[in-house]
């Protein structure tokens, strides 16, 4: 008797080891990484496309679905139904925020673990090295590379968390977009529709590179506008992880309606406004192909008589109103138009958090309906132009219209030397003071105009 019971023992120690779903690491179970083509990988970037496989030492009876997890709080990422045999996989899926963990801590390898209908552990996968993404970083209306001065190099913020910066047009690869310079202001620019190409062509070249299938887009002020042509347009297969907007003018700005009177940065500065914003770019351009938006407002200037050419609050040029003009995720921040790109503040508090999201915080973006009608914009009701030679001075008389109780005024000096004084209809010099007139100078040339 004791020989029957000691030997009925050992068959139910085997029977729950292999009928129950306990952990089966002895058995030979097999979690494999395929990479987009379909091969075994032990390296990826993150948001490169992959597929996820296992392969059971047994083969099963009965319907198995098994469910992939990553990281120390178990993040579903995939899942694949065995109905007959030993193996299934996933179908192939961007891997974005493999690289981090909640809170931004960084994960330079990962071990993919596979469960069974009861939520049992029954295999993992060889240590996956993955590489965090790159960042591409696109400038704004008249504006350069040297926007991000503060974002790349060997002492820049995305540096100090381990990320490679690219701007494009800094030389690293071929590329320039053409936004206007204040060198040159009645120069053509190009469109949104052909920086949109340049930017492209410089994101293809980053890829090849670095091998990354994806990239992070971070837009300043027009930069975001071309990065959304460039995801409707442009694109021809996803890209991009996520886009990463600092004060981009989803409404348009007609802070812009200024120097295009004057004809200068043609065509750009016509793209910027809110009527060409709101009346045509948002009612063709809609495609996001799941990528998610995310758009930083500056709040700087609160009063409305400080602010001549959008509505408040707003960073000096762009209004909390046209950041939010289409659907997607905004925030806001007191700062201005200019230091958006260069705040360390802004970095840390906005832009990190987003770059270093983790896989659970990925979501398929809808594409939005197209924009309504544009609300009325704001309108200069005069221009006046006119040309001051060196060591002298002219004298404008400007009439303001009847039952006017505020008015404002902008100066646009594309030299930065004029100086000015002005008087009030008894010939008094009123002195110009944030305070008492809400005079403010912006000499920031990523700022657009000068007030």
């Amino acid at each position: 008797m004791r020989r029957v019971l000691t030997v009925w023992v050992a068959l139910v120690g085997v029977f729950s080891l292999y009928g129950f779903g306990t952990y089966r690491q002895t058995t030979g179970n097999q979690v494999t990484v395929l990479n987009r083509a379909g091969q075994a990988t032990n390296r990826i970037t993150d948001g490169d496309g992959i597929q996820l496989q296992i392969t059971l030492a047994q083969s099963v009876t009965n319907q198995q679905t098994v469910t992939f997890k990553i990281g120390a709080a178990d993040i579903q990422v995939g899942s694949c139904m065995i109905a007959t045999g030993n193996t299934c996989r996933t179908d192939l899926f961007p891997s974005l925020g493999w690289h981090w963990d909640a809170g931004g801590v960084a994960q330079n390898t990962r071990v993919v673990k596979a469960f069974d209908n009861g939520g049992s552990l029954i295999g993992q996968s060889d240590a996956l090295t993955v590489l965090p993404r790159p960042v591409v970083l696109v400038h704004g209306f008249i504006s350069g590379p040297d926007a991000w001065k503060t974002y790349i190099g060997s002492n820049g913020y995305l540096t100090s968390i381990g990320l490679q910066g690219f701007a494009v047009g800094d030389g690293q690869f071929p590329g320039a977009m053409n936004v206007g310079s204040f060198t040159n202001p009645t120069a053509r620019t190009n469109t949104m529709a052909q920086n949109a190409e340049i930017e492209g062509q410089y994101i293809a070249a980053v890829r090849k590179a670095t091998g990354a299938e994806m990239v992070d887009l971070v837009g300043h002020s027009m930069g975001g506008m071309i990065s959304r042509y460039y995801i409707d347009r442009v694109m021809q297969q996803r890209d991009i992880a996520q886009l990463i907007m600092l004060g981009s003018p989803m409404g348009g700005s007609d802070c812009s309606v200024l120097p295009a009177s004057l004809g200068f940065f043609l065509p750009a500065s016509l793209e910027i406004r809110q009527s060409y914003m709101q009346g045509v770019f948002n009612r063709q351009i809609t495609h996001r192909h799941g990528i998610q938006f995310y758009d930083l407002a500056g709040t700087a200037i609160v009063d409305s008589f400080k602010s001549p050419c959008a509505d408040v609050p707003n960073d000096t040029v762009v209004s909390f109103g046209s950041v939010n003009a289409i659907p997607l995720q905004s925030s806001q921040f007191d700062d201005i138009h200019s230091d958006l790109s260069v705040s360390r503040s802004v970095f840390n508090d906005f832009v990190r958090p987003l770059l270093e999201k983790p896989a659970d915080a990925f979501t398929l973006a809808p594409d939005p309906e197209p924009a309504s009608a544009p609300a009325a914009p704001l309108q200069f009701t005069r221009v006046y132009t006119g040309h001051v030679d060196a060591a002298s001075s002219t004298e404008i008389t400007i009439n303001i219209d009847p039952n006017v109780s505020v008015a404002s005024f902008a100066l646009y000096d594309a030299t930065r030397s004029v100086t000015v004084s002005v008087r009030g209809a008894s010939g008094n010099v009123i002195q110009l003071d944030p305070q008492a007139n809400g005079f403010i100078r912006v000499d920031d040339p990523s700022s657009m105009i000068y007030l």
